[in-house]
């Protein structure tokens, strides 16, 4: 299967890394936002072409998908084309920045038929796996998830400490992994949404913390808080508050509430969630199916962000 990659930041390399385990896939070109440093990669992962235009790159012969690693804005759009272009399109998290754009990526997805599939990790993630496992078994349920997502960016970086050329958003990229996961984990619809935020950064023109708190229809509830500025462990920590045990999961590791791990090593056949969710991708392709966390799926996540959105435009 010959696709393409846009975008050459950190998580553009991430799923490089990723697709290079996994057999039958080929990348024939990438796209970035400058041709020196796009070829540079390209060379290095013995990529055979390298563009700055999306569309130069769903134009070469045999292409048969995407895969979006662009900044939050361009998401939507992007994803558009791929799909007009007739090429199945991964973009990874968050699909878009608004709902009306989340929504119009669902109707295309639906009219061509194509798999669209949204890069909502946590999903794939052989701790959250587990968890989700569990749930199924009739094992446990989930009655709180209290979750922290912290970073210290008071500059405008990525994840490898670069300068972005574009703006992070709390609500609709970091919140939407958690967000999605706690529908996803509960199995219900949330019906209760309340948010509050503090000060807007005077350069970055975001907010740099924020309190979030979801109920499900049967009274599951989920905490979350989020900040750009807490200078010490970065990441997301979600601790499961269960009717039988505690769970807390950091990435790919989890143990119990008395921090006792548990092993995860063989819920899936790599530990790398990024690498899953590729497989999935790619599977769901050739088995032409719908694939876990396509845009159907998430749609509901993006939904909620909206609502949280239109709540904090009227405080």
């Amino acid at each position: 299967m010959n696709i393409i990659l846009a975008g050459t930041g950190a998580f553009g390399l991430k799923h490089l890394d990723g697709i290079a385990k996994i057999d039958g896939i080929k990348v024939v070109a990438l796209v970035g936002r400058r041709d020196a440093p796009t070829q540079k990669i390209a060379n290095e992962y013995g990529i055979p072409h390298a563009f700055t235009k999306l569309e130069d790159a769903l134009a070469l012969p045999d292409v048969e998908a995407a895969i979006l690693c662009t900044p939050t804005q361009m998401h939507a759009a992007q994803a558009i084309e791929c799909l007009k272009a007739g090429k199945h399109v991964q973009v990874e998290i968050p699909l878009a920045d608004n709902l009306a754009d989340a929504e119009e990526v669902a109707r295309l997805q639906e009219e061509t038929g194509l798999v669209c599939m949204v890069g909502h990790t946590r999903r794939f993630n052989p701790s959250h796996q587990w968890i989700q496992k569990q749930i199924r078994a009739g094992a446990l349920s989930i009655q709180q998830m209290d979750v922290q997502t912290y970073f210290f960016r008071r500059q405008n970086i990525n994840a490898k400490g670069e300068a972005r050329s574009w703006t992070d958003h709390l609500l609709w990229h970091h919140a939407a992994h958690t967000v999605d996961l706690f529908q996803y984990q509960t199995g219900e619809d949330v019906i209760a949404a309340n948010i509050i935020q503090g000060p807007v950064h005077p350069e970055l023109g975001i907010s740099m913390d924020m309190s979030i708190q979801l109920k499900t229809q049967s009274g599951k509830i989920l905490t979350l808080s989020l900040s750009f500025n807490n200078d010490g462990p970065l990441g997301t920590f979600f601790r499961y508050i269960c009717d039988k045990g505690t769970y807390i999961a950091r990435y790919d590791d989890l143990l119990t509430g008395h921090d006792e791990p548990i092993d995860v090593s063989n819920v899936d056949v790599s530990m790398n969630g990024i690498e899953l969710q590729d497989r999935e991708f790619f599977s769901a392709i050739r088995q032409r199916r719908e694939p876990r966390t396509s845009v159907a799926q998430v749609l509901p996540c993006y939904r909620v962000l909206h609502e949280l959105e239109q709540k904090l435009s009227t405080d």
